[in-house]
């Protein structure tokens, strides 16, 4: 077997949901999935492009129409670029996958601010890469500053910034993105830019790094349609990049990939045009959930209130357990199930993570057990 895979732990994400599957008495906080369906409008769209035939692959560079829509969508964020820049792939995990392969030589460094999602450093090994982490904490908002960058000690090529964070909620303002935009150019990176949570942005409008200056020829920046139109099963995502660096993550893709499926690309142009009511009236469900479920958690546990996605990332280091322990009892003892820190990093030890992609209903319930828990240890 290749030793670097061999040696990749599985994600400490699935550990934890394949504990729970088929379980019906679990309260689930751990994946993070939006628990709103598909607005139906966008399932219409694909149900009738069923059922007019569309079952073909597309191009690799997925359907013209599709990369209009994403080119003039993200001028909301900032960015003008051109639909030539935009390549479809089959969610923001492909995409992450295509653009560090695309990048790294083994060997090359790759800076990765911890915690972080779980694929960015195992992603980075299979391509012989080698991670260079800056830790973060509550005490900075989990947040890296350009002078942390500059201060890193061995010259890097490209550096990822997840923004709003899984599994941290921390986001960005414009002004502290110009502060890492001016590093990032003094150490001459490449930025890979994971913005799949940028519609679910709460105390600020989102700002992608690749509309600032100097920025869109050194950024690759990643989005999708999983999280903010609910669309995570059709596993639909976009690049936008620089052409020198497109054209590489394009090879990948029609080597391995070929193209993302024409059905889901179709409720993607239907999600562009026409969802954007959908995905504010979530956002307002998941603020609402947010405010009230950190207010709760801070009864038993400090929380910090996150900017955007929709998890909270509790300290649990004052009950004397790992965030393993913690997690795996909490689970056992009380049916309530979260995912542990240490799955992010190192530098998420001491940590849960808890999705409030769920109903307040269940919200409730999961804050009065675990209440329970911590009171019991």
């Amino acid at each position: 077997m290749n030793r670097r895979i061999r040696d990749i732990p599985p994600s400490g994400i699935r550990k934890f949901f394949d504990l729970i599957t088929g379980r019906e008495d679990i309260i689930s906080l751990g994946v993070g999935e939006p628990d709103f369906p598909v607005p139906w409008h966008i399932r219409e769209a694909i149900i009738y492009s069923l059922e007019q035939g569309y079952t073909s692959y597309t191009s690799n560079w997925g359907l013209p129409e599709l990369r209009e829509e994403i080119s003039e969508y993200y001028r909301r964020f900032g960015v003008e670029s051109s639909p030539e820049n935009v390549l479809i792939t089959t969610g923001v995990s492909e995409g992450l996958d295509l653009s560090i392969r695309s990048l790294l030589n083994p060997g090359d460094r790759i800076i990765i601010p911890e915690p972080c999602y779980v694929s960015y450093k195992p992603l980075a090994l299979m391509t012989y890469g080698e991670a260079e982490i800056i830790s973060t904490s509550p005490e900075n908002g989990f947040k890296i500053s350009g002078e942390d960058i500059l201060k890193s000690g061995v010259d890097a090529k490209a550096i990822i910034i997840g923004y709003p964070s899984n599994p941290t909620g921390t986001s960005y303002t414009k002004k502290e993105l110009e502060e890492i935009a001016d590093a990032v150019i003094e150490k001459d990176l490449v930025v890979i830019s994971d913005e799949i949570y940028a519609e679910l942005t709460y105390e600020w409008n989102h700002v992608s790094i690749a509309g600032l200056n100097g920025m869109e020829e050194r950024t690759v920046v990643l989005n999708g349609f999983s999280k903010a139109f609910a669309m995570t099963g059709l596993r639909i995502g976009y690049a936008i990049a620089p052409e020198r660096i497109l054209n590489a993550m394009v090879k990948i893709h029609q080597y391995t990939m070929l193209c993302a499926p024409i059905s889901a690309q179709k409720g993607a142009i239907e999600a562009l045009k026409n969802g954007l009511k959908d995905v504010e009236e979530m956002r307002e469900k998941y603020n609402r959930r947010r405010r009230y479920f950190v207010k709760r958690l801070n009864d038993f546990l400090p929380c910090r209130l996150p900017e955007g996605a929709f998890y909270v990332f509790p300290s649990i280091r004052e009950t004397g357990l790992t965030s393993d322990e913690f997690s795996e009892r909490l689970l056992f003892e009380k049916n309530v199930a979260v995912v542990p820190g240490s799955a992010f990093g190192e530098s998420g030890e001491g940590f849960i993570r808890c999705s409030y992609a769920t109903p307040i209903e269940k919200l409730k319930m999961a804050g009065d057990l675990m209440e329970e828990f911590v009171n019991s240890l």
